[in-house]
């Protein structure tokens, strides 16, 4: 199953930006659909981005406009940009390999995010 490893979380004030970084631990890395997911204490996790292959990046509208994901294939790697962050993005980010629009892979430790002032 392929492992997952988070990073780039911390502590922002709202307004402010991170970038979220996940590495795959796959040699097929190129041929999945990927996603990054939030989960909010007390809440279910949610799929904040998704990158499928031919089509257009996808986002609720929660984050549209706001959030950006994008992929390295020659590294294994997933990005997810967020900008104008709020304090209700507050969270722990996961990112997953999809299969069929869902996660498959080892879900990683994740990394926290906290907006806040």
């Amino acid at each position: 199953q392929v492992q997952l490893v988070e990073s780039g979380g911390g502590l922002v004030q709202p307004g402010g930006s991170l970038r979220l970084s996940c590495e795959a631990s796959t040699s097929i890395f190129s041929i999945y659909d990927l996603g990054w997911y939030r989960q909010a204490p007390g809440k279910q996790r949610e799929l904040v981005a998704g990158l499928r292959s031919r089509s257009m990046p996808n986002y609720p509208d929660s984050v549209k406009g706001r959030f950006t994901i994008s992929r390295d294939n020659a590294k294994n790697m997933v990005y997810l940009q967020m900008n104008s962050l709020k304090p209700e993005d507050t969270a722990v980010y996961y990112c997953n390999v999809l299969i069929n629009g869902r996660p498959r892979g080892s879900w990683g430790q994740g990394t926290q995010v906290t907006v806040s002032s």
